[in-house]
This record gives C-alpha cells, structure tokens and sequence, in this order.
C-alpha cells in the first residue's frame, strides 16, 4: 500500500495544484460567485465522503422545521435523471439519487430538489418553492454559489488537516479552504471525547476568529425500523449486515459493542444492487442495512431492517450550534 501511495503522489501534487489555481480564479474574480438574496446553507467537506452530511442535513431540518420554511438542494449522485428535478410523492429513488430520496420520504414537507447546477437549482426553488432557506448538501466546493452560510464537516478519525490530496489521500480540495467555513464541525467523536483531546484538535485546525469548531458523535437507534424490532433482537439470529456508505466503520464498532454477530456485505457508495446481488440478499435469513441503503432496498427485499444514525452534540455545542443557526436566520 505505501509503494502504491508513493507511485500516486505526483498525481496527488498536479491535483492539488489544479484545485489551487481553480481556488484563486474564484478568489481573484476569474470565475464568478453568486450570492442569492434567500437564505443558504451549505454543509460539505474538503474530502471524499464519510463525514455525515446527511445526518447534518437532517440536525439542520429539525433545528429550523418548526419556525421556517425549508428546502433542500443536492445534486443527486447517481440518479437517473438530468437537470432540475423537485420531488413529489410519485418520485422514485432512481430519479433522486438515495440521500435525496432519503431527506424527502424522513421529512415529506420539506421540499427536496436535485440538481447540478446549483445557481439553477436555487433560482427554481425560489420560483416554485418560495423558502426562507435552502439548505445545500454537498456544495462546500461548488463555489459558484457563496452560500449566507456554511458548515465544514470533518470525521475525527481522518481529520482534514492530517489528510493529502485524492488519490493519495481523500481531500478533495485544499485545505486552506477550511478559512470560509462559519462553523467546522468534526464529526463522528467518541461520545466522552476530553476537553483535553478537544483542545488539542482545535489547535491542529487553528479556526479563524470568527470560527466556531464543534464535536459531535453518532447516535444509533437501537429501535429499528422497516420491520420494527429492537436491536437486541437480533443477537444470536443469523444477520447480514449491508453497507453501501464511504465509511461503515463506526457503525460496525457499534454493533459490535452491542454484542451482534453478522457478516458483513461492503459495497461501494450508493451502489445500486444488481438482480444477481438482489437474489443473493433474498436467501439471508435477516438482513440489516443503513437508512441511505434502505431506500435502495425496500423494493426488492423483505427480510430488511435499517438501523437511524444522527448527529448528537453535548449539551454545551448544541446551544452554541442552535445559537449560531438562528442568529443567521435573523439577518436582513
């Protein structure tokens, strides 16, 4: 593996170089960056997947969903379609992409949007929407939007700052990005993280002054759902758990811990399942899967459970979390 990285690193260098200069034709005004006059939220990473923007994106829904209208815009990878898309009760997963889908079957009011081109994208929903905010998932480094304002998400076990460019690492943009970020929130801690080991990361961040940098950990659901039964149900059942999400790793140290036995079936992210793959999961006794891949699956399987995850912050950062969102959504 460290051969194969080091043969990779030129390719790492002329990456980070492009992005460098891309950064700087939008810095300089090379490339232009639209500001919308409705409220924009933009939560995203510097790297490749594995950070929890969904679950973010949900915190986001169930922080604002009772006081504003909201809407989501994501670009929908994977889908089947092109261009802009709304979503409507007859739309398929297919045409949304799974996280999209996801958003609009958990929170059926909200309206959820798909759609590359993100200026385009903001400009229909104000037309046929009218929100008082659109959350953008995935769009830290789509800068032509500049977003009112924006969450830099990064997992505490590959923080972006210790990371190098793709392919030799997962960055996907560089680092010194970080500095237009409101809030860095570093995602999937232990839930009894120090204040020590806090500080600690903090000063490898090094945030700008106006920067708040939160902790937060994931929280599963022991009761789950589709075939609604509790977790501890399944211990000593033949159980087969499905992923096809950037990084299962937390969730099978969970399971783990919660004393379940299973195999475990990794595929890559969003994957779409093949006949073949769906007459395979058919023959297992009790399969279990994540929310995202559940969407993908519900279809086609009945042996099926998913398992909830979302972001949980102590009592301190979510004040502070909570402080930061509607002190936004006051601004003229």
């Amino acid at each position: 593996m460290q051969v194969i990285r080091k043969l990779l690193l030129p390719i790492s260098f002329i990456y980070g170089l492009i992005v460098f200069i891309r950064n700087k034709c939008f810095d300089f005004g090379i490339f232009s960056s639209k500001t919308f006059a409705v409220k924009t939220i933009c939560v995203g990473n510097l790297s490749v997947g594995g950070t929890g923007k969904t679950p973010m994106i949900e915190l986001l829904v169930r922080t604002l969903q009772d006081n504003y209208a909201i809407a989501i815009l994501s670009r929908g990878y994977k889908r089947k379609t092109t261009g802009f898309l709304l979503s409507t009760g007859d739309t398929r997963v297919e045409d949304m992409g799974d996280e999209p889908y996801q958003l609009k079957s958990k929170f059926p009011k909200v309206a959820v949007a798909v759609d590359a081109d993100r200026r385009n994208g903001i400009a229909q929903l104000k037309i046929n929407v009218h929100p008082d905010v659109i959350l953008l998932d995935d769009a830290f480094q789509h800068r032509k939007v500049n977003p009112g304002f924006s969450i830099l998400l990064t997992a505490y076990d590959n923080l972006y700052v210790e990371d190098w460019y793709l392919p030799t690492g997962s960055l996907r943009d560089n680092k010194g990005e970080a500095k237009r970020a409101h809030m860095i929130v570093v995602t999937k801690c232990p839930a009894n993280l120090s204040e020590h080991e806090k500080d600690a990361i903090r000063s490898k961040i090094g945030p700008k002054i106006n920067q708040q940098v939160l902790f937060g950990h994931l929280s599963y659901n022991k009761q789950l759902k589709g075939n609604r039964i509790y977790l501890h149900e399944l211990r000593g059942k033949h159980v087969t758990l499905v992923t096809g999400i950037a990084n299962p790793d937390p969730l099978l140290q969970f399971l783990k811990k919660e004393g379940l036995v299973f195999e475990h079936l990794k595929f890559n992210d969003h994957h779409f399942f093949s006949d073949k793959e769906l007459n395979l999961l058919r023959k297992k006794d009790c399969i279990l899967t994540t929310e995202k891949d559940y969407v993908r699956l519900k279809s086609h399987l009945d042996n099926l459970h998913f398992i909830e995850v979302s972001h949980t912050f102590n009592i301190q950062d979510n004040e502070l979390f909570q402080k930061e969102l509607y002190n936004f959504m006051k601004l003229n």
